[in-house]
């Protein structure tokens, strides 16, 4: 089941060098996790494990899964001392019952959200706790708007045109996390402006590095083509003082398993 992730191949390289906020961003988030020695937690959707290691800094301990190899293969590399799986979130299984799973920036890939709820509820202790941050309704309305204005305009039609995210409100999920058997302690939405790495090119290396399912089947120079007419496009608006900033809108979510 390919689900989690648009492509199941990543490049770590320039996920690590030109997208690090992903999980610097994350760090604040693992105060609400707030791990403790001896506790087993799962970073579902863990990329290339930086935050698995600060969950095991903590004294917990903790696995990682991730449905795309590469990544799994780089978080392997990074920290030999832990555990990485490929497995998916909408359908993964664990040896024993958690005392928590945690996840950032990774389930607004998974479209089937009540599977993936199903498999983290099934993962948890009775007590445990799921603790989460996604993208969420209105995230990257901007650029998303800006893409489909660009493929629509060298004749891709409407239709054809897949969108590669599941950005839900707080109201959406947390219904469907109630309806199976969760009790939401913790919800918010919130904006989240995002400057990018590497000045003039950071839009286009946002585009390639989570956008890249919209531009599947055009040739190199239609993909520039579309590159360029998004960043002439936000420009006015997204680009200052050398910088591209991205508008992310971000759900955080603490969920008790009843």
């Amino acid at each position: 089941m390919n689900n989690i992730l648009p492509s199941n191949n990543w490049n770590t390289t320039l996920y690590e060098d030109k997208h690090s906020f992903v999980w610097q961003y994350g760090e604040n988030l693992l105060q609400l996790l707030n791990p403790q020695p001896g506790e087993l937690i799962l970073d579902l959707g863990c990329g290339t494990g930086q935050l698995t290691e600060k969950i095991a800094l903590a004294g917990a301990e903790v696995m990682g899964i991730d449905h795309a190899p590469a990544m799994i293969e780089k978080a392997r590399q990074n920290y030999p001392h832990l555990r990485f799986d490929v497995a998916d979130a909408s359908n993964f299984h664990v040896d024993q019952p958690l005392d928590a799973v945690f996840s950032n920036a990774v389930l607004h890939w998974v479209k089937e959200a009540d599977q993936a709820i199903a498999s983290i509820h099934q993962a948890l202790k009775p007590g445990g706790r799921f603790v989460a941050e996604f993208g969420g309704q209105g995230n990257v309305e901007a650029i998303a708007k800006a893409l489909y204005g660009a493929l629509e305009a060298i004749g891709i039609p409407k239709a054809q045109i897949v969108n590669p995210w599941y950005f839900p409100s707080i109201g959406e999920y947390a219904t469907q996390l109630e309806q199976q058997g969760f009790d939401v302690i913790y919800a918010t939405l919130f904006t989240r402006p995002t400057p990018l790495a590497e000045g003039a090119a950071g839009i286009a290396n946002w585009i390639q590095m989570f956008a890249s399912t919209l531009l599947a089947g055009l040739s190199a120079e239609q993909q520039m083509h579309i590159i360029h007419v998004v960043e002439q496009y936000l420009k006015p608006t997204m680009y200052q003082q050398g910088t591209w900033t991205a508008d992310y809108r971000r759900i955080r979510i603490v969920a008790i398993k009843v």
